[in-house]
């Protein structure tokens, strides 16, 4: 059922001109310019006073529609408020030189229009557009409003605009103020006096009768006849050819009823047909509207009513917009920095009959050979010691290694001092880098898949069968995931996932291995070309151990040569830098 009606059809007209108007000059002047749109046909218009004529004519990169009156001057107007209306994105008007005025009406794409300079005073120029909040500047912007909503003839050679299609009532702040006061009147003698004020057409229904009692000061007329319209409990709804139906909401649902079907085929450019299709379901007239989508065709087809089809195929462009494209720059830095030192000194006592020969490995006497190194010589008979100090304490790699050997008696003392200081840094900066589409998802990977065997536990201790096992490949490496999203004020809402990873064997055999992993997820809002820290981490880990002697190790000052000391410092940094540019000319947009 629809129970609305345009609001440019329901603009007030109040033709007054102030008492005492000066005469008009020679030459012409543009006293008040206006945008407005409903029903999807946009109006802009001219009020000229006096007299001049005027040349239109079109540039292009970007689309403008020039329009230049000469003779005449510019009147008192106001700049443009800047807000982007429809497809036009700017309204210039300035004086070119002494005798015209240039007027530039700078649009996203050129669109069909017609230019209509058959009314005195007045030009006009109609378009197929959207819904948006209507402007104007200068004086006597009521009677232009009011003269732009008459239905315009087009041009030769023009294409004329597509009919207009029921679209939603937007009151109107704009435009001037009426005062009414009704007593007993007879709702068809009120509904002529509103259409007289505003220069429309209203027809009621054969069953709207009664009278009405109201009065009201200081409001516009479209909230003048918001308010008779609730009082009675009627709707609105327009008709073709710009006529206004005003009737019980029930009647105006027949009208949908028995109004004859059409069918229009769209083709889309960039959105989906089968997610616009849903978009559409809540638009189309109750069981006789219908939508299906042709994804093979990537089209609409679209049957409703002749008046409600229109607007329908208005929504679908305006949503059938080119997407941005949006470039991602994200800069990794990892620098893995490690500080190892290490010291110990090991002992070593013993004589030819008693010794240990974990360390040194002596020589047998009667074969000339040494002593198998897991044998241990020891004494049982008489009187002899043998030590070792720190015998399972080993510096691997170790930088020096000094070996002292003495002889105490019947006794040889040997010592070993070994020392190693290492530093490791592993510094990575990666810099991945992804076009994708608005509201896309994107991955970049850079890495390597490494196979790893992983044996099956249950399959051993079977008899003459060897473990049973399989190979699963590890993906290691740099990657880059992100979903960007350009708002309409040009900045970004950007879901990125980040992650670094590697894998490090833990021993030749198959024990496994370990991977190191940086991963960082967050959602961002970024303006155009902005850098945005998406994470910074810093993990400092520090180990030190101690080995030594009981007692001796305890020692002041000389304890460090009975011990074994190991002193590790590992620090990670991390740091993710993101920067997103939106790739597209904003003049380009559709």
């Amino acid at each position: 059922m629809m129970t609305r009606t345009l609001s440019w059809l329901l603009i007030p007209a109040l033709f007054s001109a102030g008492p005492g108007a000066s005469s008009r000059s020679p030459e012409g002047q543009v006293t008040a310019i206006s945008l407005s749109s409903s029903g999807g046909t946009a109006r802009f218009s001219v009020s000229i006073d006096g007299g001049a004529t005027v040349r239109d004519f079109q540039l292009h990169s970007p689309e403008r529609l020039i329009l230049e009156v000469s003779p005449a001057t510019k009147g008192d107007l106001a700049r443009y408020d800047g807000l982007r209306r429809g497809i036009v994105s700017a309204v210039r008007a300035t004086q070119f030189d002494s005798a015209t005025v240039r007027i530039v009406l700078e649009f996203d794409r050129m669109p069909n229009f017609t230019v209509d300079k058959g009314t005195p005073g007045l030009v006009t120029i109609a378009y197929t557009d959207g819904p948006f909040e209507s402007w104007q500047a200068g004086a006597g912007g009521e009677k232009l409003v009011s003269r732009s909503a008459r239905v315009m003839a087009p041009v030769a050679g023009e294409a004329a605009p597509p009919p207009a299609a029921e679209a939603p009532y937007v009151p109107q702040q704009q435009g001037g103020l009426i005062d009414v006061t009704f007593n007993k009147t007879p709702i068809a003698d009120v509904l002529d006096i509103f259409a007289k004020k505003a220069g429309v057409s209203i027809v009621p229904g054969a069953k709207v009768t009664g009278d009405v009692s109201m009065t009201i000061t200081n409001q516009t007329w479209q909230h003048a006849f918001d308010a008779l319209l609730a009082q009675q409990g009627l709707a609105a709804t327009i008709m073709p050819g710009g006529i206004i139906r005003v009737d019980a909401p029930g009647e105006l649902a027949k009208l949908d009823s028995i109004e004859i079907l059409k069918t229009e085929v769209v083709r889309l450019n960039y959105a989906k047909a089968g997610e616009m299709s849903k978009i559409l379901v809540g638009m189309l007239t109750k069981n006789r509207g219908s939508v299906l989508p042709d994804t093979s065709n990537n089209a609409l087809i679209v049957t409703d009513t002749r008046t409600k089809l229109p607007g329908i195929l208005d929504f679908v462009k305006s949503l059938d917009l080119r997407p941005s494209t949006v470039a991602i720059q994200a800069r990794l830095i990892f620098v893995d920095r490690t500080n190892l030192e290490q010291l110990g000194v090991k002992y070593d006592i013993g004589n030819n009959n008693q010794f240990f020969n974990k360390l040194i490995q002596r020589t047998d006497p009667l074969t000339g050979q040494p002593y198998n190194p897991n044998v241990n010589v020891v004494n049982l008979g008489g009187n002899a010691i043998s030590a070792i100090s720190n015998a399972d304490a080993l510096i691997s790699g170790s930088a020096l290694d000094l070996v002292f050997s003495t002889a105490i008696g019947g006794f040889s003392v040997t010592s070993f001092l070994s020392a190693l200081e290492r530093v490791e840094l592993t510094d990575v900066e990666a810099v991945p880098q992804v076009n994708v589409i608005s509201n896309q998802k994107a991955t970049i990977l850079s890495g390597e898949e490494t196979p790893i065997r992983v044996i099956d536990a249950s399959s051993f201790g079977q008899i003459n069968t060897a473990p049973r096992a399989s190979v699963q490949l590890k993906t290691t490496g740099i990657q880059l995931t992100t979903t960007p999203s350009v708002t309409a004020d040009r900045h970004i809402v950007m879901d990125l996932d980040v992650e670094r990873s590697s894998i490090q064997q833990l021993s030749a055999s198959d024990l496994g291995y370990n991977f190191p992993k940086q991963h960082s997820t967050s959602r961002l809002l970024v303006a155009d070309g902005e850098v945005a820290v998406m994470s910074g981490l810093v993990v400092t880990s520090v180990t030190r151990n101690r080995q030594s002697i009981p007692l001796l190790g305890s020692l002041p000052f000389i304890g460090k040569l009975f011990s074994f000391t190991t002193d590790q410092e590992n620090r990670k940094d991390l740091i993710i830098l993101v920067t997103p540019r939106i790739l597209d000319d904003p003049n380009q947009q559709n």
